[in-house]
């Protein structure tokens, strides 16, 4: 009896031996998907970023074009609509800080 007693204990140690390596394997698992997804998100952000500069590249190159063509209507209102997006920056910029 004592025997069969002695091999229980023994399996309830190495079950309880287990049952941490589960949880640590676990823990690791959940690391890991977390940090899959903040890569993610990065490469998204950088991804969108990317698109964005594509377009401002062809956006100031269309506006060179109309500036060069000498359409001065069209300058003043490029200006004003420059001018006008700087003060609103300007003033949510010290709206925050």
């Amino acid at each position: 009896m004592s025997e069969a007693f002695e091999r229980e204990r023994q399996n309830n140690a190495r079950l309880d031996e287990l049952s941490a390596k589960v949880s640590a394997l676990r823990g690791v698992t959940i690391d890991i998907y977390d940090n899959a997804r903040e890569h993610s998100v990065i490469d998204s952000t950088s991804e969108t970023f990317s698109t964005m500069g594509t377009q401002l590249k062809g956006s100031a190159g269309r506006l060179g074009r109309m500036a060069a063509s000498g359409n001065k209507v069209a300058i003043l209102k490029l200006s004003g609509m420059i001018i006008g997006a700087v003060l609103v920056l300007y003033y949510i910029w010290r709206l925050f800080f």
